[in-house]
Order: C-alpha cells, then sequence, then structure tokens
C-alpha cells in the first residue's frame, strides 16, 4: 500500500473557502478517479513562519502502479482546479510513502 500525501499551506484569507471547497468536492473528485480507496484530511499543528494554516491529506492506493496512473491520467487536471480556484494563495508539495506495517489497537 502506498499513500500519496499532499502538504498544503494556505493564505488566511482563502482558508474557509478552501476548506469547504476541500472537503465537498476537492477530495471527493480524487477519490472519484478510483485509483485511491480513502482519503484522510490533517491538520498540520506547527505554526509556520510565513503564516496561514497547514494541511496533509492523505490518500491511499494499492500499489504503485495505480499511482503513476493517477499521475498520467488525473493529477494535471485535478491542480489545475485547485490553481484556478486559489492561485498564490494555496502551495502545495507532495510525497509519496510506501506504508511498511500498519498497527491498530
Amino acid at each position: 500500500m502506498y499513500i500519496y500525501n499532499v502538504t498544503v499551506n494556505v493564505a488566511e484569507d482563502a482558508h474557509q473557502n478552501w476548506l469547504q471547497w476541500m472537503q465537498e468536492t476537492h477530495i471527493h473528485d480524487v477519490l472519484a478517479t478510483g485509483k485511491f480507496t480513502n482519503a484522510r484530511m490533517c491538520r498540520v499543528l506547527v505554526s509556520e513562519e510565513t503564516g496561514g494554516f497547514t494541511y496533509a491529506i492523505q490518500y491511499t492506493t494499492k500499489d504503485k502502479g495505480t499511482l503513476q496512473q493517477y499521475y498520467q491520467e488525473d493529477a494535471e487536471r485535478l491542480r489545475m482546479d485547485v490553481n484556478r480556484l486559489y492561485g498564490e494563495k494555496v502551495v502545495a508539495f507532495r510525497t509519496e510513502l510506501e506504508i511498511i506495517s500498519d498497527h491498530q489497537y
């Protein structure tokens, strides 16, 4: 299993609108690609020097090949939505994580 992690810093003046859009539209659009089994949105609790609010959105996928398909077929279109709506008010960087083990109590 892999996690596609998107860490996002959002300017204060766009925060509430962006947060609502993420929860009501964007995350659902990413899941609708059929390439991810679930999504988790977390707020980063460390304050940023640049201000704003920081979140990590984690999408789980079954394998690296499916993630590559997402990059080839869907990522650009979905990133363009963010850029069109929020421009420089949202700064994101992406990482890929491989799940080595998963423990629950």
